[in-house]
């Protein structure tokens, strides 16, 4: 990562207003893509992500708030405040997007609701992440948690019988954070031909159910609702995991009859696919619990990790089940270096996952503590509109 590099979005000044994770995700991507995004917080408490932990990094920070504020200036103001009001009116009309996740309507009563915004700066793209809209579901609050049990989600993930799960991260929030920054991009792009600004609204209930894809189209094909299968696939088998030696588990993911032939083959059983409750993916779906049986009775005679070898060998996509610090040592050994430090005593970032080869993602700076930058941004906003931000260091 080359900070000298040119940037995608160099130039673009980001008013990041959000808080918790959707939001500030979304800003801390556009940071990565080259934007300068200042982090906009309430005094003396910050983010609420600030003390959500354990855990904490070396510093004594949330690790939770360092996972999605990289790269961006800390500013504290409080919106009660007339004069911090001004400042936040200012930030906005000098900005080119803003982001923020307040309850619709609660930013009006300080001049920073959309109407407003635009009207101050019409070349301004702002950004309303909410949980439920800003229609009937505008008085609702948008927690991740919340939103994967009335979602949907929560009824598909777990095991047949078991109790409905969410998933092992926040991931409508993080689902919700890509779809954010998607809108943002296009907008911009919007007003680099037209110099027309606009509102871009996003919601936690619209990402994930955008993010249901077969699952809800199924429903909507069939009238039918899906259930949890735990790790198994409605409609490909075998596509789940599968208990090898001491019952370790072996993800295995065969798409075609081909990749089928390739697994019956190597586990010694060509005849397999061969068999008319096999040879075809909807004969083996069909047949999923005698299939299961008869191929975990012939992994069951090695390791997760000598299977991984022999299948991948024969072009059967398959892994043993990483731990997150497994994964990411499994990615740096793949050369993807996963991992980027971020200064002498914080806690490193995970390695954005975009890759442009004329304008490569920034090297991220540290998450700022709170207000960090506060006094040279009151200063630049008290001051001329176009004298430039220094750089970030």
């Amino acid at each position: 990562m080359d900070r000298t590099a040119p940037k995608a979005l160099e130039g673009v000044l980001v008013a990041d207003f959000s808080r918790v994770l959707a939001g500030p995700l979304a800003a801390a991507t556009l940071a990565d893509l080259g934007a300068d995004v200042v982090k906009v917080e309430r005094p003396g408490s910050g983010d609420d992500t600030r003390s959500w932990g354990p855990p904490f990094s070396a510093d004594g920070t949330a690790a939770y708030f360092d996972a999605a504020n990289r790269s961006k200036r800390g500013l504290a103001l409080d919106l009660s405040d007339p004069g911090d009001a001004a400042a936040a009116r200012e930030l906005a009309r000098r900005a080119d997007v803003l982001i923020e996740n307040f309850r619709p309507g609660a930013l009006a009563r300080y001049g920073l609701d959309p109407a407003a915004t635009l009207a101050a700066h019409p070349g301004l793209v702002h950004c309303s992440i909410t949980g439920f809209g800003s229609g009937e579901g505008a008085r609702l609050p948008g927690y991740d948690f919340v939103v994967q049990a009335v979602g949907g989600l929560m009824s598909i993930t777990g095991e047949p019988g078991g109790p409905p799960l969410k998933a092992g991260v926040a991931l409508v929030d993080v689902l919700t954070a890509k779809d954010a920054a998607t809108a943002v991009l296009a907008a911009l792009r919007h007003r680099d031909r037209t110099g027309q600004g606009q509102h871009v609204e996003v919601n936690l209930l619209s990402s994930l159910l955008g993010s249901l894809v077969n699952q809800a189209t199924g429903h909507l094909a069939t009238g039918r609702d899906p259930g949890p299968m735990g790790n198994r696939h409605p409609s490909i088998a075998p596509y789940e995991t599968l208990a090898c030696r001491d019952g370790e588990p072996l993800a295995v993911a065969v798409g075609n009859d081909r990749q089928f032939r390739a697994l019956a083959q190597t586990l010694g059983a060509p005849g397999l696919a061969d068999d008319e409750r096999f040879a075809r993916n909807q004969d083996r779906v069909r047949h999923r619990a005698e299939l299961v049986g008869e191929l975990e009775k012939r992994l069951a005679a090695k390791t997760p990790a000598a299977w991984t070898e022999r299948l991948t060998a024969a072009s059967v996509p398959c892994g043993p089940v990483n731990s997150v610090g497994e994964a990411l040592s499994l990615a740096e050994r793949l050369g993807l270096d996963p991992v980027v430090p971020v200064g002498a005593g914080r806690t490193p970032q995970v390695r954005s996952p975009l890759r442009l080869s004329a304008t490569p993602v920034v090297a991220p700076h540290a998450p700022p503590a709170l207000d960090e930058h506060g006094d040279p941004l009151r200063a630049w906003l008290s001051g001329p509109d176009d004298t430039p931000l220094p750089p970030l260091v």
